[in-house]
């Protein structure tokens, strides 16, 4: 349904007649749906299953909304099984994860490209392992670029990582076991490393990270307002360190704009937002002893206070960009 807020008129998009698929007699309930850009198609995520602490894979339909064509992705994909779907921005094909790889499938042939064949259960492209899904909230671990020629994406290797055995003693008469890799303080952790690949298959290039990757995280990314580098968060293991970097499309080299330390520990940012077409981004840092908003330079060169008060920043809600104007929720007593 689509309202209008001043006069409550109301307007079905899409009947429930057109969720039917071919060979059903009702309609498939919807856990979640987006719009391609241009509102003609419609991607819907049904059939859910659990992933450790969220229903994250499933089945994702694509419906044309002048043609009433439903179209089911992941042809050869096991039921409940496609995670993380989403259009390119021109609206043509659909990416996602199945079974620890990442694929992306053309809307109009239904070809489909497999971006990685390595993932298994101890590989894992495109979404996350056990432990960064609970530290850092990572589930959906891969992003088209704004041009939708490259896809960048998280790799987790848990090879090595000991296992944590869960006993369940509820759900029926005798216990079950459940096991995952689970790295407790000082034992070995996932390696994590970030590639980008193109669109349309081929190698990935992986950005040219220094130090142990199962001694670091990367608790964020995001292509940075283009679609030649992407912008990452890379903290130390006992994050009191977070270094925002930029990794290169092609070549693999990365570079530090922004570094922030603390005597105890840090927060990965998720309020950090693209200024003047890409030559700045806001930042949230505790530097001066209040949690607060700041503007960096893409340059790495002077970063600089916006929200100077005693208070804490709750969280970014809006930039106005054209009237210079940042609105946000504070704590100011």
């Amino acid at each position: 349904m689509r309202y209008d807020p001043e006069t409550g008129a109301r307007e079905v998009l899409v009947p429930a007649t057109r969720l039917i698929p071919e060979g059903e007699t009702a309609p498939f309930w919807i856990s979640d749906y987006e719009w391609s850009e241009d509102g003609s198609m419609l991607l819907i995520f049904t059939n859910t299953r659990r992933v450790w602490r969220e229903n994250t894979r499933g089945d994702y339909w694509v419906l044309e909304l002048a043609t009433g064509k439903l179209q089911k992705l992941g042809r050869d994909a096991k039921p409940a099984s496609l995670m993380f779907a989403k259009f390119s921005p021109d609206g043509t094909r659909v990416a996602y994860v199945t079974e620890n790889n990442v694929y992306v499938e053309d809307l109009a042939s239904g070809n489909i490209t497999h971006l990685t064949d390595d993932g298994s259960e101890t590989l894992i492209n495109g979404t996350s392992d056990w432990v960064n899904e609970e530290e850092f909230f990572l589930r959906d671990c891969f992003r088209w670029s704004p041009d939708g020629k490259w896809i960048a994406y998280w790799q987790f290797d848990t090879e090595g990582v000991h296992r944590f055995q869960l006993i369940n003693n509820i759900d029926s008469l005798y216990p079950t076991l459940t096991s995952f890799p689970y790295p407790k303080a000082g034992t070995k952790n996932s390696a994590v490393r970030l590639g980008i690949v193109s669109a349309g298959g081929g190698a990935t290039t992986w950005l040219k990270i220094e130090g142990d990757p199962r001694e670091h995280y990367i608790p964020r990314m995001e292509w940075a307002a283009n679609s030649n580098e992407i912008v990452f968060q890379y903290m130390n293991r006992l994050q009191n360190t977070n270094r925002v970097m930029l990794g290169t499309v092609g070549t693999g080299e990365v570079r530090t704009v922004l570094t922030e330390t603390d005597a105890a520990w840090l927060d990965a940012v998720d309020d950090l937002r693209w200024l003047s077409d890409g030559e700045s981004f806001t930042w949230i840092s505790e530097r001066d002893g209040w949690r607060h908003v700041y503007v960096a330079p893409r340059t790495g060169q002077g970063i600089r206070l916006v929200t100077p008060g005693e208070y804490d920043v709750v969280s970014v809600e809006a930039v106005d960009e054209e009237g210079g104007w940042l609105y946000f929720i504070a704590s100011p007593d």
